[in-house]
């Protein structure tokens, strides 16, 4: 996996649509804000998918992308929940099981949001495909994506406007990977 090729397709992505990713960004954290994340995930999976087909077809995000996948609320809200009460119970426990649960979660689901939009999965199905995805050899490089995504992540979410350019800058690298491991999955089969 060539990570500089992918960060220089992330930057090139941003600076061909920067105000529609930045539109959709903002509402993104709107939404979210506004519901007290119950909408989080879904306006996520669709902000994902407008991400994806803006990198296939070259078409520039739009608001309406974030409302377009609100199927999947409930399935998402579900997940969420769990993953809450896991690692809610492990933080009370000794917090370290609480940081197993959320890594793991971040580990092992990365490709989960594309996965439900982009190829119609089920939850089930798409945390399986995900796992699998996750799982390919070699397994250092999902390593290395994950800890660029939580860098970038951590990066964002310490300025006060820094969410603003990381978010979609860590979705899109989220998405290149997605591409290339996709791609890989297909050609093996």
């Amino acid at each position: 996996m060539d990570f500089k090729k992918q960060f220089i397709q992330c930057w090139q992505l941003i600076i061909a649509h920067p105000i529609p990713i930045l539109i959709n960004t903002l509402l993104l954290l709107g939404v979210s804000i506004i519901t007290l994340g119950i909408m989080a995930p879904v306006a996520s999976a669709g902000y994902m998918q407008s991400l994806l087909e803006m990198m296939r077809d070259d078409r520039p995000p739009e608001p309406k992308d974030l409302f377009a996948n609100m199927e999947l609320l409930f399935p998402l809200f579900g997940l969420g929940l769990v993953l809450a009460v896991a690692a809610g119970i492990g933080f009370t426990m000794f917090v370290l099981p609480g940081i197993v649960v959320l890594l793991a979660a971040s580990f092992f689901l990365l490709y989960l949001l594309p996965l439900m939009t982009d190829q119609n999965l089920g939850l089930i199905d798409a945390v399986k495909e995900s796992i699998s995805m996750a799982m390919e050899d070699p397994v250092s490089e999902q390593a290395i994506v994950v800890a660029i995504v939580m860098a970038l992540n951590v990066l964002g979410n310490s300025f006060a406007i820094g969410i603003i350019f990381t978010l979609p800058f860590s979705c899109l690298y989220i998405l290149t990977v997605f591409e290339e491991r996709g791609t890989r999955l297909l050609s093996d089969a």
